[in-house]
This record gives C-alpha cells, structure tokens and sequence, in this order.
C-alpha cells in the first residue's frame, strides 16, 4: 500500500491494526511509565476515531469494527470474545463497576445498548437498537424494544 493510501485510511479511522496492537501490548506490559504512555495514546487515538475503549477492557482477540471505532463505547469492565463483530454507535456499559461479558462470534447491530451484569453466549446475535438488559442465550438473536429473545433450535 503507498504511503497516501495509507494516510487516507489511517485519517478515515478504518485502520484500527496499530490502535489493537498497542492495547495488547498495554496488557502485557509490567512497566508503569510505558503503560500510562501507552493508556495517553490510545485514549488520544479513540478519541480521534470517536469511540471510547476503557483501561481494563478485556478482548480474547480484536473485534471486527466494520465502521471502525465511530462512537462505540466499551466499558473498562466487559470482556468481549474473538471474532465479535461491533457495528457503529454500540455502547456497552457498566452498571455498579458489572458489566456484560460477551461470548465468541457475536454480532452486535448498530445503535445496540447492553448494560449490567450480563452474559451474552456466542455466536449470539443482537439487533441494531436493542437495549438488553438480561442474560442472552448462546445462538440466540434479540431484537426490538424491549429485548425478545428468539431462539434457534
């Protein structure tokens, strides 16, 4: 890829490869100075693309973000699984310092709310504008408002 090409993806916010490699990096590193400098740019780098991703956020591996990281919040409580797809605008919030742990495989549809103490099972998938607020089976899709939970069997 030429240099221009690069700068245009990387000022569109489609290129998230460096964003998740300093956030893995930031998990393991032990030292306290290239941490916080570390914790400073990321928080500068989702501030730019308009999303936010906490400190403590725990990742099996990096999200597919079809729409990078335009105004997707990911609290410093979730943990989220490989391979989840985020769509634009998905705010998964903390309720009390709890927040939801999603399974592997998940897709989780623009302007989606998942907030509290929940579980979301794999391969699990939520409809754009859903607030969910309830435990969500394994191969299951929620949609509308409030949340039903239909179940593939």
């Amino acid at each position: 890829m030429r240099m221009r090409e690069w700068i245009i993806d990387w000022s569109k916010g489609d290129n998230l490869g460096l964003f998740w490699r300093l956030f893995f990096l930031r998990a393991r590193t032990g030292r306290k100075l290239l941490r916080d400098a570390l914790t400073f740019t990321l928080n500068r780098m989702a501030c730019r693309h308009g999303g936010y991703v906490g400190n403590g956020a725990r990742f099996a591996g990096p999200p597919v973000l079809p729409h990078g990281l335009h105004g997707v919040y990911i609290s410093r409580y979730a943990s989220v699984g490989a391979r989840c797809w985020i769509y634009q605008n998905v705010t998964i919030g903390e309720v009390n310092r709890k927040a939801p742990a999603v399974g592997e495989g998940c897709l989780i549809g623009a302007g989606a709310v998942l907030v509290g103490d929940i579980t979301v099972g794999d391969h699990a998938k939520i409809g754009a504008g859903a607030v969910v607020f309830t435990d969500v089976p394994a191969y299951a899709t929620v949609a509308a408002q409030p949340p039903r939970i239909m179940v593939r069997r």
